[in-house]
């Protein structure tokens, strides 16, 4: 939980870039944040948001290690080309978005990786934000062995029929009989991509198919709540937020 450590503990963390094979085993960038410690621990993939691989998914990771997780956070626009995060997420997005099958490819890839770590306790879970918690959804529906899912306000998990494209061509909703691991969704009542009938939608869908999950939302919060450095940003809902993040993973992941 948040502040929870004791001052005499030797904590530490490790963080840099690495490349690891992605999906279709190309070689693709990822930020790695794991605490320094010998003992093996639970990893998580963070899926990142359609402003791209930037300076706030790496802050992300870092705080997810230095509660005791490694952590893969991997560039889902690296087959894009490289410059400001600013300025490749534009170019993505002017070429209709990074496809379905790319970000679950890689979103695989980096669950083999971090099970392959020496220090990995074998459970593994993942999560994003906005666009990153759809693809996270979508990445453990459609994908064996993630132990935990998070869905932080992820857009697009209903979608109508005109919402659907050729980089995303099915909603994440339709595939909830196939989600075998937990679900932990938080969302803001003021949002709407996803809307509170949206959420609504998706919960009854998950009830329908008898499936593990718990939704939390807020009230006075939309979309990106969590995000410190823009104007959306709701202090109490984000850290009530983060605390049902770290409950939710401690109680799926611990070994």
């Amino acid at each position: 939980m948040w502040n929870s450590f004791r001052t005499d503990a030797r904590a530490g963390m490790t963080a840099e870039v690495i490349s690891y094979p992605g999906g279709n085993g190309d070689e693709i960038h990822a930020y790695l944040a794991r605490p320094a410690t010998d003992e093996p621990v639970p990893g998580i993939v963070a899926v990142h948001h359609i402003p791209g691989w930037d300076e706030f998914y790496r802050e992300f990771s870092e705080r997810l290690a230095r509660h005791g997780y490694n952590v893969i956070c991997p560039d889902l626009y690296c087959r894009f080309g490289h410059g400001t995060p600013d300025d490749v997420a534009a170019t993505v997005r002017s070429q209709g978005g990074v496809h379905d099958d790319s970000v679950v490819a890689d979103c695989a890839g980096a669950l083999s990786w971090l099970k392959a770590l020496p220090a990995s306790n074998g459970k593994v879970g993942i999560i994003g934000t906005c666009s990153g918690g759809r693809h996270a959804l979508l990445t453990a529906s459609r994908v064996a062995g993630f132990a935990a899912v998070a869905d932080l306000w992820g857009g697009g998990v209903v979608a109508s029929e005109e919402e659907l494209s050729p980089a995303r061509p099915v909603a994440p909703i339709d595939y909830t009989a196939d989600l075998t691991a937990p679900l932990l969704g938080l969302f803001g009542n003021d949002d709407s991509h996803p809307s509170p009938a949206q959420v609504d939608l998706h919960e009854a869908e998950l009830k329908r198919h008898g499936k593990a999950y718990e939704f939390h939302r807020y009230d006075g919060a939309g979309h990106g709540f969590f995000y410190y450095h823009w104007p959306m940003y709701r202090p109490e809902a984000a850290m009530d937020g983060w605390a049902k993040v770290f409950d939710f993973f401690g109680r799926h992941l611990a070994t």
